[in-house]
């Protein structure tokens, strides 16, 4: 008797946690699906929409579904030791200068009902990625504690969203024992992202561009406004931390890699490591945000051990021989 009580508690001891990922086939999802779906020890959950699912290990279980559904939510939540939430409405500077609202609606509903089954079925560890787009606009690095809820015109609609987001998730973790981490990432990049010049973010398209170039690379505004790039594995690097070492009920961390680059610097570079000769055009013409932003990442470094690895030359090299063998030139 006592052997098997003790063989039972180790089986419950070492017993797989159940990782629900919403929008695996997105961008940011589908690079921590893969990157968790590395660890035996998780059973995971990987839930698309509209598209197809792709190859995966044993411990990987798809699911199609969509959020929009409170029932339908409340079903997959329901078991789950953890849920990454991934899923999202988004998009470039093109689409949120042209049609501003469509980061609003379908974000707040699915979010509002995945913050409730959490609750409801005592999730134990929820992770939630937001975004930099609340932060004013500064030249020096920017902190958590520097959102002053004053929120540019352009950004309005995402990043009002993000902070309603963030303020259900503080209120769900006041009255539960569900462990909340709220990821204000900067412009993340790397395998997976979005290639197409409507939909992409600047890195993307950049990329893009410069590929497909043969004289001239048409860059959108003036180039002088200032980013921060992550590199999409140092993201994910940054939920395997939070989920190991994050102590408190609800944490809000920096995500960026805290070098500061401007459009104009980046162009440049991957000009220059892609062995192309082309120039640069600006058109300031078409849809830019003028914004400068770039993270100070202190606090997550000192409370989950954090630190981002691949610097911006290693990862455009990453990044360029990814699109070479994933993208049609």
């Amino acid at each position: 008797y006592i052997i098997y009580k003790i063989i039972s508690l180790n089986y419950m001891s070492f017993k797989m946690k159940k990782v629900l990922i919403c929008g695996a086939t997105g961008f940011i999802g589908k690079n921590i699906t893969i990157g968790l779906s590395k660890n035996n020890n998780y059973e995971i959950h990987a839930i698309r929409y509209k598209r197809p699912k792709y190859d995966l290990p044993k411990n990987v279980i798809w699911h199609k579904a969509d959020l929009r559904n409170p029932k339908t939510v409340d079903k997959l939540v329901k078991g789950m030791d953890i849920v990454i939430q991934c899923a999202a409405t988004t998009s470039g500077s093109k689409d949120i200068v042209s049609m501003p609202y469509i980061h609003v609606t379908d974000n707040a509903i699915i979010n509002s009902y995945m913050f409730r089954a959490a609750y409801n079925h005592k999730v134990k560890h929820f992770i939630f990625p937001s975004c930099t787009v609340m932060y004013p606009s500064s030249k020096k690095p920017t902190k958590e504690a520097d959102f002053n809820g004053k929120i540019i015109d352009k950004y309005k609609g995402a990043g009002e969203t993000k902070v309603y987001l963030e303020k259900i998730a503080k209120f769900y973790s006041m009255l539960s024992g569900t462990k909340y981490t709220i990821i204000r990432h900067s412009n993340i990049y790397g395998p997976h992202d979005k290639y197409d010049l409507d939909k992409s973010h600047v890195f993307g398209a950049t990329i893009t561009k410069v590929m497909r170039a043969k004289e001239v690379l048409e860059v959108w505004g003036n180039g002088k406004e200032i980013r921060d790039f992550i590199h999409a594995d140092d993201l994910v690097d940054f939920v395997k931390k939070a989920l190991r070492k994050q102590k408190t009920q609800y944490e809000i961390f920096n995500c960026g890699s805290g070098s500061p680059i401007t459009v104009k610097e980046l162009c440049k570079k991957i000009i220059e490591i892609s062995g192309k000769d082309i120039k640069i055009k600006f058109n300031k013409a078409k849809p830019s945000i003028p914004f400068d932003m770039y993270l100070d990442c202190t606090k997550a470094q000192k409370e989950i051990g954090w630190n981002p690895q691949i610097e911006i030359d290693q990862g455009i090299k990453k990044t360029i021989s990814w699109w070479k063998k994933n993208i049609k030139n």
